[in-house]
């Protein structure tokens, strides 16, 4: 697998391995529904721990690879809190 890495960019590694971190907190998040594991320390909830740490370090290496910065992440992450507040009772609207 290494070697198929070698032939990308260091752009396109960037892309390629965070879509493959998002799938694997993708399936994370889908195993705790389906097991109905929501809450606890099992090893289903450590292991969403787990791949949300990954994505969350391949948004921060896109942040230093200039795909995105941080000021942008804060506004859009401002603009995504506003969008639930109105669809969601996952954020306060008074935030």
């Amino acid at each position: 697998m290494a070697t198929d890495m070698n032939k990308l960019d260091a752009r396109q590694q960037l892309l390629v391995i965070t879509m493959e971190e998002c799938g694997e907190l993708i399936q994370a998040c889908s195993k705790l529904l389906r097991r109905n594991e929501l809450y606890g320390n099992s090893a289903e909830v450590n292991n969403l721990k787990s791949e949300i740490g990954d994505v969350m370090c391949m948004i921060m290496l896109m942040a230093e690879w200039d795909v995105i910065s941080h000021t942008e992440m804060e506004d859009l992450i401002d603009a995504k809190r506003k969008k639930l507040s109105k669809w969601s009772q996952l954020v306060n609207p008074e935030e």
